[in-house]
């Protein structure tokens, strides 16, 4: 094995092997431009506003955040509800079409990262054990796991929905390290979310290492250290 690699990698699934995040205010600008017609007085602009104000405290609470992204469609749909309250607008029905065609107009978008599935399959070449360490539901991760072929590069696929545990709990890293049979000296952990993949992998013992896809850096005032930031899983992979 090339020596700059750990003997087992622990590899995020969504915005660092496929685009998730990537692009969503725009497609619900774009669906706030195709319902506009249904809302009278309230133009796109305000109405995707609304969502932006509202996704952002629904999703910033850690056990909401926990209950909601293994339930998509109660959470696009709660979104909607509170965007369309901010309005003054009460329409249970509404809320759940629009949910819904976000949620089809965000899955027709998704696709991998730039190098990723060359990057992964790289470290498999030279003996690197890999597993995939992702937090949502079995249906909507499995299904994105499918669509894309990613069993095949992996050693152990380990999903919260299924696991009956997510990240950042210790032992979702720690399972998935003794399913690829390696040690936390030895092992990096790998995606785009500070907390659950710098952070708390970090207190075991594991190098973190953060998918910056932004491009912004780390947070001002942050007190997190990255063991490496990098743009890509690209970034990686070394030069033969």
């Amino acid at each position: 094995m090339a020596s700059g690699y750990p003997g087992a990698m622990l590899i995020d699934l969504d915005d660092t092997v496929l685009s998730f995040d990537q692009g969503s205010g725009s497609m619900w600008m774009e669906v706030s431009r195709e319902y506009e017609h249904r809302l009278p007085g309230v133009t796109a602009a305000q109405l995707t506003e609304a969502v932006n104000e509202f996704r952002k405290w629904f999703w910033s609470d850690p056990d909401r955040h926990k209950k909601a992204r293994l339930d998509l469609d109660m959470a696009r749909r709660e979104v909607m509800l509170g965007a369309l309250a901010r309005l003054d607008i009460v329409d249970p029905e509404l809320a759940e079409e629009m949910g819904i065609a976000y949620a089809e107009a965000r899955e027709a978008v998704i696709a991998p990262m730039p190098g990723a599935i060359e990057a992964i399959s790289a470290f498999r070449a030279v003996g690197v054990r890999l597993a995939l360490v992702t937090n949502g539901s079995a249906d909507a991760q499995r299904s994105k796991i499918g669509r894309f072929g990613l069993e095949e590069l992996f050693d152990h696929i380990q999903i919260e929905g299924e696991f009956g545990a997510g990240k950042p709990e210790p032992q979702v890293y720690m399972h998935a390290l003794e399913r690829l049979g390696g040690k936390p000296s030895d092992a990096w952990m790998i995606g785009d979310n500070l907390e659950w993949e710098v952070t708390a992998p970090q207190r075991l013992g594991l190098a973190g290492i953060w998918l910056d896809w932004r491009g912004g850096g780390l947070p001002s005032g942050s007190t997190v250290r990255p063991d490496r930031i990098i743009a890509s899983l690209a970034d990686l992979v070394e030069a033969d």
